[in-house]
């Protein structure tokens, strides 16, 4: 109602340049075989300017850091010069086993590709 992106869709945004990432190393945040999965485990965001509907904008997106378990991205969303909002975010890997989740390690697969962005 005010004319501007609520803030959860920064959220949002991050996530979706996060699964760009992905497929321009060659892989799906969602494997066909769903064996896998990725959630967040940590996100925090800074705002600094409004994101007004119907506003182009991009989101840069860069990995900071990859363990055995997780990898952790940097993002910042601007609209030109200027700054809208810089945020972080971590993903687990996790196994699915029996409906639940537990903490795996990344395939070396995974971690090649995603190496040659970091």
């Amino acid at each position: 109602m005010a004319g501007v992106a609520h803030f959860s869709w920064i959220a949002r945004y991050m996530e979706e340049a996060e699964h760009a990432l992905w497929r321009a190393a060659g892989l799906s945040i969602v494997p066909p075989d769903h064996a896998l999965g990725f959630p967040r485990v940590a996100v925090s965001m800074n705002f600094k300017a409004p994101l007004y509907f119907e506003d182009e904008f991009e989101v840069d997106v860069r990995i900071t850091a990859i363990s055995s378990r997780s990898v952790s991205y940097s993002h910042t969303i601007t609209r030109g010069d200027t700054v809208i909002a810089t945020g972080t975010m971590t993903a687990a890997c996790v196994r699915k086993i029996e409906g639940k989740m537990q903490a795996t390690e990344l395939p070396l697969a995974i971690l090649d590709r995603l190496a040659v962005h970091a």
